[in-house]
């Protein structure tokens, strides 16, 4: 009768656990998705700010390229948001790293224009300075929105410096690495759109056509 009460106990302590690791199992799954979701819903609130849904009829997030980022990116590999309207390109969005800020790399989103302007540029991390350096941030300063409309006629390429360089663009107080290197990355980021907008483009298109084929 004990050796019955003992198996009968492993049984249920055994049962219970694989319901507990089930439940655990499926709370992470369904967490994680949330999180996707959600990181999702983020990211594209973001581009939407940058290329706005009533500019063009495709879905940014729908089919979204990777590449192998260049130099001019920053990056080892970017994702790339194509809008498009009436079948044509509108604008691209880039991912683009500042390798050197004040205090480490600076993660950026460019939108470039067919015509090679710029519809914005956001931040989408740093580790800069607390008053300081975080007034890349729009939340913090509307320095960021400088770039809006601007491109490499609008200043001339010799003119996309900061003030203190001899250039056309504010720099913070006390802060001027952090504005210096934005101001770099993007203008690399609109001589490789320059550059390889075309190319791109193609590719996207390519791929697209692709994936409605499979």
């Amino acid at each position: 009768m004990k050796i019955n009460s003992v198996f009968v106990a492993s049984i249920l302590l055994g049962l219970f656990g694989l319901v507990g690791t089930s439940l655990v199992s499926l709370t992470e799954s369904s967490t994680r998705a949330q999180i996707e979701s959600n990181r999702q819903q983020a990211l594209l609130k973001k581009l939407e700010k940058l290329i706005p849904a009533d500019s063009i009829d495709n879905k940014l997030l729908a089919h979204v390229p990777v590449i192998s980022a260049p130099e001019e990116l920053g990056r080892p590999q970017s994702n790339l948001y194509f809008g498009t309207r009436n079948q044509e390109l509108h604008a691209i969005v880039y991912e683009a790293r500042v390798p050197n800020g004040y205090a480490g790399a600076i993660e950026l989103l460019v939108a470039v224009k067919k015509d090679g302007s710029l519809g914005g540029v956001r931040v989408v991390s740093h580790k800069e300075t607390p008053g300081l350096g975080d007034k890349i941030e729009l939340k913090r300063s509307d320095w960021i929105l400088d770039f809006n409309g601007k491109s490499l006629q609008n200043p001339p390429a010799n003119r996309w410096k900061v003030k203190k360089d001899g250039g056309d663009f504010d720099q913070f107080t006390g802060a001027t690495i952090t504005p210096r290197s934005i101001v770099k990355t993007v203008k690399s980021v609109l001589l490789f759109h320059s550059e390889q907008s075309d190319a791109l483009y193609a590719d996207y298109l390519k791929s697209l056509q692709a994936g409605k084929s499979e």
